[in-house]
């Protein structure tokens, strides 16, 4: 005998209604955040605001609101509720994109007037600071040697440290490198750049040199690379590995043919961000490498120059206009510079990828 528990006949037709009932047109979204931001706009101009990121937050409610009431009123609650959480999503990118847009805008109206190939091609030998003319070759030179040192030795121990740790990384060793690379992660620049300092410069007895920063910000790079290294390597299919361990690869063999090339992409990137992440640090640089108005191309002898100290140093020096003017220009420079080398390991990673096919 059956036990079932009959449907209801007025379940069924209350979804069909629920799925099939009435939708708002497409552009509705667009068409609330239009309104939105002119009465956001008229509301902070009518209560006086001076802070346009006042008529922001009050444009940002106002469509939140509006979307989930609209939605609620036509589609029902449940449509509304996942309207509602869309709108707090594209709220929020909005909000993290413009202070990105705002800076980049700003540093490319301060910085476009400066730079050129006379700002480019020399150093600041013989240039008074609180006069015109110098350049940032010098820091130029200086920053691409550090942070090409700094990769350089980053990246493999980064790289070996996350395949040991998603592939062979078992018991208590594993869980100690663990710990100390969640540790190295949250590291002040400052304590890193000291620990070099004691290390290198006094124990060791080794002066001022690019080489130097490039210890310290060495040290700030490998977490980021370990950690994000090691999240490539855990997306790399399990499948692949029993294939080539089925076939008879060596595992070491697997990893280096197989696992690695699959992951080529990820890998690369967490590179270029923790490159990005040590390019803008000044302390290490500042404690480490000491600056230098000249050009020293030898990153392992005397002082030399980067363009995060060169920005602060030129900032630093009050009511000096031309000082103020050759700091942006730098900053320009070296969003630039981080914008490049991360174009190009977005080409490395395109062109290394495993092809659909091979």
């Amino acid at each position: 005998m059956s036990t079932t528990t009959p449907v209801s006949d007025t379940v069924i037709p209350q979804l069909r209604q629920d799925l099939n009932g009435a939708r708002l047109p497409k552009w509705t979204p667009a068409a609330v955040a239009a309104l939105s931001v002119a009465v956001g706009c008229g509301i902070g101009a009518a209560a006086d605001l001076a802070s346009k990121l006042q008529w922001g937050l009050i444009s940002a409610g106002l469509f939140l609101l509006v979307s989930y009431g609209l939605s609620a009123k036509v589609e029902g609650r449940r449509q509304a509720k996942d309207r509602f959480a869309t709108s707090v999503i594209w709220v929020s990118f909005i909000l993290a994109v413009i202070p990105l847009v705002a800076l980049t805008v700003y540093t490319v109206q301060q910085g476009i007037e400066v730079v050129d190939d006379y700002f480019l091609s020399h150093s600041m030998k013989g240039v008074l600071s609180s006069g015109p003319g110098g350049g940032i070759y010098h820091a130029i030179i200086g920053t691409l040697e550090q942070v090409l040192l700094a990769t350089a030795m980053a990246a493999p121990i980064g790289l070996l440290t996350a395949v040991y740790l998603v592939e062979y990384g078992r018991g208590r060793l594993a869980k100690a490198v663990t710990f100390f690379v969640d540790v190295m992660t949250g590291i002040p620049s400052i304590v890193a750049g000291l620990f070099i300092f004691s290390i290198w410069n006094i124990i060791l007895d080794f002066g001022y040199s690019g080489f130097s920063g490039s210890l310290a910000l060495a040290i700030l790079m490998i977490p980021v690379v370990v950690r994000s290294t090691e999240e490539m390597l855990k997306l790399v299919p399990n499948e692949l590995r029993e294939a080539s361990y089925a076939l008879g690869v060596p595992k070491w063999k697997t990893i280096l043919r197989i696992v690695i090339p699959t992951a080529i992409g990820g890998i690369t990137t967490g590179v270029m961000l923790a490159v990005a992440r040590i390019t803008g640090e000044t302390a290490p640089v500042m404690m480490l490498v000491f600056g230098s108005d000249v050009i020293n191309e030898n990153p392992f002898k005397d002082p030399q120059q980067s363009l995060p100290l060169y920005i602060w140093q030129q900032y630093a020096m009050v009511n000096n206009e031309y000082g103020y003017a050759r700091a942006w220009g730098a900053a320009l420079v070296l969003i630039a510079i981080v914008m490049g080398l991360n174009l190009i390991a977005r080409g490395v990673a395109r062109w290394r990828s495993p092809k659909a096919g091979h």
